[in-house]
This record gives C-alpha cells, sequence and structure tokens, in this order.
C-alpha cells in the first residue's frame, strides 16, 4: 500500500489529516480536477538533482519551476530534473510521479515553493494516483521542515 509508511509517519506524530480517494489520475492538474481542490493549493512533487544530490522540489500543480531562480536559491552549481531511472529505487513504496513531499521520510532536502505558505492547508499525492492526502500546512512544515523558498512565479 504505498500511502500506509506516510500514514503511519502521520499518525504517528498525531497529525490530523483527511485521505481523498479518486480515480486514477497522472498529473497534478488532472488530480486537482478530479478533487475539486484548486491547482494553487493542491502541491505537486518534483524530484529534481542539486549539484550531485537528490531533492525535491514542491510547489502548486499550476505552477512551474523557474530553473535559473531555483538554482540562484538554492546555491546549486547545478540543478536539474531527475529521471525516473535515477529515483525510482529511492520510492520503492510509491507510484512513480505520485510521491508525497515528505522528504525527510527519504532522506532528502524538501524546497517549498514559498506561495505554498500563503495557505492553510497543503494537498499533495499520497504515494498512488489514486489517493491524495490533505493537511494544514503548519503541521506539513512542522514534521518536514522544508526549505521555504521563490522558485516559480506566478506568471509562470
Amino acid at each position: 500500500m504505498p500511502a500506509q509508511r506516510l500514514k503511519e509517519y502521520l499518525n504517528g506524530n498525531n497529525i490530523k489529516y483527511l485521505s481523498i480517494a479518486h480515480s486514477e489520475a497522472y498529473t497534478a492538474q488532472e488530480t486537482a480536477e478530479l478533487t475539486h481542490i484548486s491547482g494553487k493549493e493542491l502541491a505537486k512533487t518534483v524530484i529534481i538533482k542539486k549539484d550531485v544530490q537528490m531533492a525535491m522540489a514542491v510547489l502548486p500543480a499550476s505552477h512551474k519551476i523557474d530553473w535559473n531562480l531555483l538554482k540562484t536559491v538554492t546555491a546549486a552549481v547545478k540543478i536539474e530534473l531527475a529521471s525516473e531511472k535515477e529515483f525510482e529505487d529511492m520510492f520503492s513504496d510509491c507510484e512513480i510521479g505520485a510521491m508525497p513531499p515528505f522528504g525527510n521520510l527519504y532522506g532528502m532536502e524538501v524546497f517549498v515553493e514559498e506561495s505554498l505558505t500563503k495557505d492553510k492547508e497543503i494537498a499533495f499525492k499520497a504515494g498512488s494516483h489514486i489517493e491524495l492526502i490533505k493537511l494544514s500546512y503548519e503541521d506539513f512544515s512542522r514534521l518536514v521542515k522544508p526549505k521555504v523558498v521563490k522558485f516559480s512565479p506566478a506568471n509562470m
């Protein structure tokens, strides 16, 4: 079960969350439409290579990464999108493309687009293409301790 590890972690930390089952959806925008959650409120997790380390960039589903800006704000020499082959073994409990933004569970640094911090709640794929988890942004931030940076201008 893809969401089991995440749910055990949330339950172990006494976090209140909502699990939302939905029809199979592969893109963040498609998931947002199916679940009636705004594309700016649904977070997508993008696996990046920051120099030689894998990391997570978490941003609203309706946004795109400004790679030059992300490179600057992370102080990386080189930054790029990681290929599925490079990270698939790191997420054995998740379907590829449905990784939750809990880098702390996978030994990865997490960069959150600052616009996500303006919402009271955060929703994201729970390790599969048929389930979302929704919880308070405050709880997410407390557990994950992401680095909040601006890497996706709203007008992209």
